[in-house]
């Protein structure tokens, strides 16, 4: 293990064992992950190691299956499987229980589970039904999908994402599961802010706080900073963690001339009152030499930004595809004192 993360001059790793530790949300945060995993050249031989703290916060029950989207995501991506062209999902999909539940009529109509998804949430619920911790049990799923980095939700309590909507059925408002509000609303309701229910009695999960403290960087993924990266750091320690461990901190930014890369980020932003720029969410975010989190943020080649107490540079940062994530992650590297 190589401790240069807290050097303010690169560092090239050699052979030396590199540990990353990255914050992620779905699809952006698991392209990222495969552009980490392409530079450093992980797998059988590998002596480097990256983390991946997964936001469990669109974790959702339904039909009776416990669903966890963003670690699905990660795990099919990195193991081979996702269908690319929806960036979610298995890969050569089906959708014949999708279709029974509709002829039955079965509640909810607006959330379409796949025939091989299925699978995964069927094992997944029951070994959570047999009392494993997620943790454990997402250990025992990436078996089958072998990715190369290790995936961890950031908590294996309930810490879920509810949104605070006009509903317009009756013009009340009401609290809806984040999946509600994404899916089956599109967004396109008056949205009056983000819950994290389970919060206050969460806890880090198994290793989660190790792998930031022992991390030679820490990197937060171009994820949605409200919804998939600010979900994660609503878990008690997170925060305190990232402020207090010797790695420098850097993030990409997920907003590209003033539009979000993937989602709806923008709407979320706007909701707790962040302009969707670069800047902006560099200054949310805040620099961890005052009360914020950042050493570093990087932002796209044609956006430029002042986030005070954080070093920022712009470089190109559109994941068109392995290559460039690669070349994202080696720039967030190099921010954070270490040359691959």
């Amino acid at each position: 293990m190589c401790k240069v993360g807290h050097l303010v001059s690169a560092v090239p790793i050699g052979s030396c064992t590199v540990k990353v530790t990255v914050l992620v949300g779905g699809v952006g945060g698991a392209r990222f992950l495969q552009g980490l995993e392409a530079l450093l050249g992980l797998g059988e031989h590998s002596h480097h190691e990256v983390t991946a703290l997964v936001n469990v916060g669109d974790d959702v029950w339904m039909h009776g299956l416990r669903i966890c989207p963003d670690l699905d995501t990660c795990m099919y991506t990195l193991g081979g499987g996702v269908d690319v062209e929806r960036g979610w999902g298995q890969a050569r999909e089906t959708w014949t229980v999708k279709e029974e539940l509709a002829a039955y009529g079965a509640d909810p109509d607006w959330f379409g589970l796949g025939d091989r998804d299925i699978a995964t949430h069927l094992i997944r619920t029951r070994m959570l039904n047999a009392g494993y911790p997620l943790s454990a049990v997402t250990d025992a799923l990436c078996t089958r999908w072998q990715p190369k980095v290790r995936l961890l939700p950031v908590t294996d309590d309930r810490c879920e994402t509810h949104v605070v909507i006009t509903d317009p059925a009756d013009g009340e408002k009401r609290a809806v599961h984040f999946q509600e509000w994404w899916v089956r609303h599109r967004a396109q309701v008056p949205t009056h802010s983000f819950v994290q229910v389970g919060a206050e009695q969460a806890s880090p999960a198994p290793g989660v706080l190790e792998a930031i403290g022992q991390a030679d960087a820490v990197l937060l993924a171009p994820s949605n900073p409200v919804v998939s990266i600010g979900a994660t750091l609503a878990v008690p320690g997170l925060r305190a963690a990232l402020r207090s461990t010797a790695a420098k901190v850097v993030g990409l930014s997920p907003i590209v001339a003033d539009r979000p890369l993937r989602g709806m980020a923008d709407t979320c932003l706007s909701v707790v009152g962040v302009d969707t720029t670069a800047e902006a969410v560099g200054r949310h975010y805040g620099a961890r030499s005052a009360t914020g989190l950042l050493d570093g943020w990087l932002v796209d080649a044609g956006d430029s930004a002042e986030v005070p107490g954080v070093q920022v540079r712009s470089v190109p940062l559109l994941m068109t595809d392995t290559a460039a994530s690669a070349e994202m992650a080696r720039e967030a590297l190099e921010l954070a004192g270490i040359t691959v």
